[in-house]
């Protein structure tokens, strides 16, 4: 496969078009942030502080207390936590040590637990008080032979530690006791005992650092083997492309979730590369997010647009001075333009889109954030990435314009598949990783995607996407959120359906979504189906959950009939 890069004319001379990687780990890279930023505040979690010189002595108790219970070089890990100090430790801690993180979503059912944790082979796993009975119920079915527990609580300032299990138990309505005893393990307890000098272990740039399981909403997810290399490579192309920000000076707003590749690179690997400190939110609430940011004054603030959506239409909004916030990437789905607008009226700041997925560490693309950005483009690729569309006709490179599928080469792309050699094969083709999303390239080198393979309508032999649909309906007004999908029809094959959330206080009518839409798009575009709703279903990071919709809809044609 033949590449051109008309994009890299654009580059601006602050942003290399090449990057040495310098051969390091995530963990050398983690051991130099520790010395220069030793007594710099590496977090804020909630009031508490804890800086680099800490998060790097805890980090070398954890590695060193899982190498006494025996973990061995390339052994897995299973971290199951939100974002908290924590999740910090534990993924610097297995990497010491010689492992491989599995990032485990605190979300996880019993079923979906038990696949990860048997699927990765994971012996250890470290996660909350809270969701130790979840764990328990399915250690005797997986690999596991330690678990490892902390509470949000031991991390948490005077009184707000004491005042939590109360909190705590009014939330879920359990409190649970967990004793540091036999192949249970506490970390709070592990703190006081182990040693802070971990045998050290031979770690290379190709070792695996983590298998990142891709979320899926059909078949069973894939353990995505990401290398130290993918990882550092990443991180280190995040900090050119955001060249105006100061080194050891930044604030990042870390609501993104560690146990989704998106929020591991841009928030906490990013932020050891470049000595950042990174403000944790253990989950999403807007108002909780909208007070962080009014108090702690944090700098960047990598979210998706659910997340930006959630905060603009808040009722209390004006309250809150947002103005700290310099510049956002925003990932994991389509940003509208009009929520790009807003959110830059209100803070000041750059909001540009970008594109990746958990198979490339993620991102491959993006806006640039100073300079021109082209709206409703996922902008251009990265240093060192090449990207090109792939012709459904030929098989080769697509003419300028020609819908395609979207492949991405470059030192972020994974290594495969973990343990499924055919899915690896079918998506990776000489280093070019095939995406599955459908897009082209303009005569500049921007690109855009028009909407996932899989998520084509294709309604009377009409192709149409999701996307394009959607773009439209985020100009009514009265919408907050709509996602657009194909549903069975016996007529057409499938037929348009929109989902939509209202703005608070809003009204609005099939008939007038209707004709606001005709007017944008042509006939066979325009859905067919509208259906309101409170809210809609959504992965931890904040992605639609289309598919879901689509099963939901198939589920209630079924009994229909």
């Amino acid at each position: 496969m033949e590449n051109t890069k008309p994009w890299l004319a654009l580059y601006p001379k602050e942003i290399p078009v090449s990057i040495d990687y310098g051969g390091k780990t995530l963990v050398e890279l983690f051991e130099e942030a520790a010395v220069e930023y030793r007594d710099k505040n590496a977090i804020h979690f909630l009031g508490k502080t804890v800086k680099f010189g800490e998060l790097y002595e805890q980090s070398l108790k954890f590695a060193s207390y899982l190498q006494s219970l025996g973990l061995t070089k390339g052994e897995r890990v299973a971290i199951m936590l939100p974002n908290c100090p924590q999740a910090v430790i534990a993924f610097y801690g297995v990497l010491l040590a010689g492992g491989t993180v599995v990032e485990t979503n605190p979300l996880y059912m019993e079923r979906e637990l038990e696949y990860q944790l048997n699927d990765s082979g994971a012996k250890f796993i470290i996660s909350l008080d809270l969701l130790y009975p979840r764990i328990s119920k399915v250690k005797a079915l997986t690999k596991i032979e330690h678990v490892i527990i902390t509470s949000i609580k031991d991390y948490l300032p005077f009184p707000k530690n004491l005042i939590y299990p109360f909190i705590q138990k009014k939330q879920h309505g359990i409190t649970v006791k967990v004793e540091h005893h036999g192949s249970t393990h506490l970390l709070a307890e592990i703190m006081k005992v182990a040693s802070a000098n971990p045998t050290a272990v031979d770690i290379k740039q190709e070792d695996l650092a983590l298998l990142q399981y891709t979320g899926g909403t059909t078949g069973f997810p894939k353990g995505v083997m990401l290398t130290h290399r993918n990882l550092v490579a990443n991180s280190m192309m995040c900090s050119h492309w955001l060249y105006k920000c100061k080194k050891g000076e930044e604030k990042i707003l870390g609501v993104l979730p560690f146990f989704h590749v998106y929020g591991l690179t841009t928030v906490l690997i990013l932020s050891v590369l470049q000595g950042y400190e990174m403000i944790l939110l253990p989950k999403f609430d807007p108002e909780t997010t909208l007070k962080t940011i009014h108090k702690q004054r944090p700098t960047l603030f990598p979210g998706a647009p659910t997340i930006y959506i959630a905060l603009l239409n808040h009722p209390n909004l004006q309250k809150y001075d947002l103005s700290s916030i310099d510049s956002c990437i925003s990932g994991s789905a389509p940003l509208p333009v009009e929520v790009q607008e807003q959110f830059e009226e209100v803070t000041g700041g750059k909001l540009v889109e970008g594109y990746g997925l958990t198979e490339t560490s993620p991102v491959t693309h993006a806006n640039f954030v100073w300079e021109e950005r082209v709206t409703g483009s996922i902008g251009v690729p990265w240093p060192n990435t090449e990207s090109m569309i792939i012709s459904f006709e030929t098989g080769e490179q697509a003419d300028i314009k020609e819908i395609g599928e979207i492949a991405v080469k470059g030192p972020q792309v994974m290594k495969g598949y973990w343990n499924q050699p055919e899915e690896t094969d079918s998506v990776l083709k000489d280093g070019w990783f095939l995406t599955g999303d459908l897009g082209y390239m303009d005569e500049r080198g921007y690109f855009y995607v028009v909407d996932r393979k899989k998520d084509m309508i294709i309604a009377g032999g009409f192709n149409i996407y999701p996307r394009e649909v959607e773009e439209v309906l985020y100009e009514y007004d009265a919408i907050q959120e709509v996602v657009v999908a194909g549903v069975p029809d016996p007529y057409r094959g499938e037929t348009v359906k929109a989902y939509v959330v209202l703005k608070e206080g809003a009204t609005c009518t099939e008939e007038e979504l209707n004709k606001f839409a005709r007017t944008y798009l042509a006939a066979y575009k325009v859905p067919r189906m509208y259906e309101f709703r409170k809210e809609l279903p959504k992965t931890a990071v904040g992605k639609i959950l289309r598919r879901a919709l689509v099963e939901e809809e198939k589920e209630k044609q079924k009994k229909a009939t």
